[in-house]
């Protein structure tokens, strides 16, 4: 049987590392996928970088188009990043008939739904495993091997970033900025860590999950997206008091009203196999209803975790290049003519419990106040510590757990105890999700 004849788009870390794992592993790979794979043409924007040591034969361009447009390429892979011109190309190359596999998770959050149109249409496949979580097979698991279940929720520590930077705060007591500019250092963050920090990154993963999970159209823009920026260290220490963790967790509900998309800084419990996930460490916990949790772990990002989890894709679309369209596994797990239009619900329709930090007047009374508007509210109160006052100080700290509530009525308890005269500064909220503990 001939080759599979591949073109890279993009050589960089996770481009050179899956050049390197083809070739490195081409016996095995064949084996595999029952035929050679081989990459025939690359593109990398700076062209006298050449290509890693032994694919030096492969042919070179810097115009990623002569790739796609090469008659000799079967399957085009992308890993350049970002929406442009990222999308031309993946259009481009379904518009010639060629199969894809890329690495793009805003390319698929934000483009998905028309570039799964145009490959339904034209009868190819994209492959996405490398856009979420790294290495970790989680796509193919929910696509395929949950496929009898109906999937109720997941929770995922969906960004290496953000999971390092609070795992320091919480071992070493430091704080955001420090270990911000140490995750820069060591090439974890961005030198703009936007993405990350705040969540966008983790919100494109989530979004490909919800959609995978629940049969959904990619909805990006309905994601609840909140960062890690305004955790601080006292937060974290005081979560641990109370028996938490704090993680920066994607989560995807289905309700009777509609499903949860949000990313958000996450009270969970410290016994949870999931609150143990540390440093630059993904994982997922799903629910499903056969069953049950499963959770998967791994490295989330870095050259050889990825370039597994792209030449995985490479060797499923080579062994289904000759398939009958309509008997392939569908893009998004579900066929396309039952991706369903489901609501997804606004952040203040969703309902948990909630971590609240406040400064108060050391006085009598105060707590009276704040408990009074929590129950006219209808909020049930978990646990409460106060922090004395340091000598001669005028305030302390209240921290409050209270029992799950919709986020609509918190919104307004706040607004309520926020106007007290006895309440100063920033009343500090992070939400509480138990994942299935008792």
């Amino acid at each position: 049987m001939k080759p599979v004849k591949l073109g890279l788009i993009g050589v960089g870390t996770v481009g050179a590392s899956t050049a390197l794992v083809l070739k490195n592993n081409a016996q095995e790979i064949a084996r595999r996928a029952g035929r050679s794979i081989e990459i025939v043409h690359a593109s990398r924007k700076s062209i006298s970088k050449g290509m890693p040591e032994g694919t030096e034969d492969i042919k070179l361009s810097s115009d990623p188009f002569e790739v796609v447009n090469d008659p000799e390429v079967d399957i085009v892979i992308e890993l350049i990043g970002g929406y442009d011109p990222a999308r031309d190309l993946v259009l481009k190359a379904i518009e010639n008939g060629k199969q894809v596999v890329t690495a793009n998770k805003a390319l698929i959050a934000i483009h998905g739904n028309q570039i799964f149109a145009a490959a339904q249409a034209k009868g190819v496949n994209v492959a996405f495993e490398a856009a979420v979580a790294g290495g970790i097979p989680i796509i193919k698991s929910i696509r395929e091997g949950l496929s009898a279940n109906h999937i109720q929720w997941l929770a995922g520590i969906i960004n290496g970033t953000s999971n390092f930077i609070l795992t320091e705060m919480r071992d070493k007591g430091r704080e955001f900025e420090d270990v911000l500019r140490e995750a820069q250092a060591l090439g974890y963050a961005e030198a703009d860590p936007t993405f990350d920090v705040e969540g966008i990154d983790a919100a494109h993963k989530l979004c490909i999950l919800a959609s995978l999970a629940f049969g959904i159209p990619l909805q990006f823009d309905a994601v609840y997206t909140e960062g890690i920026g305004n955790i601080s260290t006292e937060d974290v220490i005081y979560a641990g008091q109370l028996g938490y963790r704090i993680k920066h967790l994607g989560i995807a509900r289905r309700t009777e009203e509609g499903i949860e998309m949000r990313v958000h800084p996450t009270l969970i419990p410290e016994k949870q196999l999931i609150a143990n996930v540390e440093g630059v460490m993904n994982a997922v916990l799903v629910m499903a209803d056969k069953l049950g949790p499963s959770l998967y772990y791994g490295a989330g990002a870095g050259a050889d975790p990825t370039a597994s989890a792209v030449v995985a894709d490479i060797i499923d679309v080579a062994r289904t290049i000759t398939t009958d369209p309509q008997n392939r596994v569908p893009h998004l797990a579900f066929q396309a003519d039952q991706i369903a239009d489901i609501p997804v619900l606004p952040v203040t329709q969703i309902s948990t419990a909630y971590y609240l930090r406040m400064r108060v007047d050391d006085i009598p009374g105060v707590m009276a106040d704040i408990t009074r508007i929590m129950g006219e509210s209808d909020i049930s109160i978990e646990a409460i510590l106060q922090k004395e006052p340091e000598s001669g100080a005028p305030q302390a700290t209240i921290i409050m757990l209270t029992q799950k509530i919709r986020e609509l009525h918190m919104d307004k308890a706040i607004e309520k105890i926020r106007g007290l005269d006895t309440v100063h500064g920033e009343i500090h909220r992070i939400r509480v999700e138990t994942l299935g503990s008792s």
